[in-house]
């Protein structure tokens, strides 16, 4: 069966606009509760959420909806994506929920679940539950609705457990770093690990007022935190996404470190402690300058489609330990079960502590290759990959190119638009790839004309 809302993390769009509205979160509320509840005999559910205004209008609605299938919730309030699953693996809740749009802007806003183990759901899962949803909401008997009440300890919980994905004996006394918190959700707990490590903190992003949530802040917008760096002569930069399960850095010099960068320092870092078992999983976006570092270390590598949920399954499958992607979901298998922002940042943290090195030199080894995308539209439904024409364009490039390149055609998930990337060594060349391969895609499918949306 195909699903009807569930996308690759969870059900998202813009506030307001079905289904994300009050009335509809309230019966997926419901329809959650009821799955969940009949699966595991009783229910407990924990609710967490970013620092979106319309948050508070969710969670009523998710509260009562549970509440109606004879669900008790316990409410976290606004806290990190990974430390929902953290804390419904721990204090054995059926399943944890978290209200946020990620890295989005306040006006999106989105529902994701974990399942008591720390993990996305299943695909069956969310089917059940989106069959759910087509039955009547039925109330259970008044002795026997659910309960609300607020984990008042959840911060603290989340704080110490992060600190315990250092290696014993590592500390961060005498850095000083600039934690950037993007008015997300971990505008409290984020700065808070790294100063109780004993780093100094230069906060930024930590003043959320329900509508500045990843503006010009966070992982987004790296370049803020890499002038807040120099400025400050600071060590090295964190910055994280609305939600915290992403992470991007910059080191000492102001240079930015992307997930590919991050994931390299950590992959290297397990393997000269000897505990890295199984392939690193990067993604189709991957620079092929990570999957050629990783060869020179005699790292397998493998490709996982685009979202961290598949990185995590293909981990799964592969018996591997970390995995991301570039745009700085990391996934440490032997720390915790999702990406995780704060515990990626310690694990990079950790190896330059270990390594005495500062990060600038921690990233040394692995050269990303330059990298251009083009978004050409194309009409809904359509399959261009498929097309000879395009097919044999991209063949040609690809012979150009040889073993030093990469050619990636790439369907959006969100929108009418085909994503259009090269690799390889040379800049001037991969954009001129690139453009050439985009014309010919946008003249086989003539739907409008190519737009760039970056390189580097």
């Amino acid at each position: 069966m195909e699903k009807q809302y569930f996308g690759t993390d969870g059900i998202r769009g813009r506030v307001g606009e079905y289904p994300i509205t009050a009335d509809f979160v309230l019966k997926l509320g419901w329809a959650a509760g009821r799955v969940l509840s009949a699966r595991a005999g009783s229910g407990q559910v924990l609710i967490g959420k970013d620092t979106r205004l319309s948050n508070y209008m969710f969670e009523s609605a998710l509260e009562a909806g549970l509440s109606a299938a004879g669900v008790n919730i316990q409410l976290l309030g606004p806290m990190p994506t990974p430390a929902i699953a953290y804390l419904t693996r721990t204090l054995r809740a059926n399943a944890g929920i978290v209200i946020s749009a990620s890295h989005n802007g306040h006006d999106d806003n989105g529902i994701k679940f974990f399942s008591s183990e720390g993990f996305k759901l299943d695909d069956e899962t969310e089917l059940a539950i989106e069959a759910q949803l087509h039955e009547p909401l039925e109330t259970v008997s008044s002795a026997a609705l659910g309960k609300a009440s607020r984990l008042m300890d959840a911060p603290g919980r989340y704080i110490e457990f992060c600190k315990h994905t250092l290696a014993p004996g590592v500390g961060l006394h005498g850095l000083t770093l600039v934690v950037d918190c993007a008015n997300g959700a971990g505008y409290q707990v984020a700065p808070a690990v790294f100063e109780e490590l004993g780093a100094r903190v230069i906060r930024r992003g930590t003043q959320p007022d329900g509508l500045n949530i990843n503006v010009e802040c966070g992982s987004m917008h790296p370049e803020a935190l890499s002038h807040a760096v120099l400025e400050a002569g600071a060590d090295a930069g964190v910055a994280l996404d609305g939600d915290g399960d992403r992470v991007i850095m910059v080191d000492e010099t102001g240079a930015v470190l992307d997930g590919d960068q991050l994931l390299w320092v950590i992959a290297r870092s397990r393997q000269a402690a000897g505990c890295l078992a199984g392939p690193v999983i990067g993604t189709q976006m991957s620079n092929l300058g990570l999957e050629l570092a990783l060869a020179n270390l005699d790292i397998e590598f493998r490709r996982a489609r685009v979202g961290d949920r598949y990185v995590l399954e293909m981990l799964q499958a592969h018996n591997g330990l970390v995995g991301g992607e570039s745009s700085g979901h990391i996934v440490c298998l032997d720390r915790t079960t999702t990406g995780d922002g704060v515990v990626s940042a310690l694990q990079v943290l950790g190896a330059a502590r270990e390594r005495d090195e500062p990060l600038s030199a921690l990233v040394r080894g692995m050269d990303k290759l330059p990298q251009h995308m083009i978004n050409v539209p194309i009409a809904r439904g359509m399959d261009p990959v498929t097309d000879p024409a395009i097919s044999a364009a991209v063949a040609d490039v690809e012979a150009k190119l040889g073993s030093s390149g990469r050619v990636l055609l790439r369907p959006s998930g969100t929108e009418p638009v085909l994503r259009v990337m090269v690799e390889g060594e040379d800049d001037a060349a991969v954009v001129a790839h690139a453009t050439w391969l985009a014309e010919q895609v946008s003249a086989a499918c003539c739907a409008g004309a190519p737009e760039t949306t970056g390189s580097n």
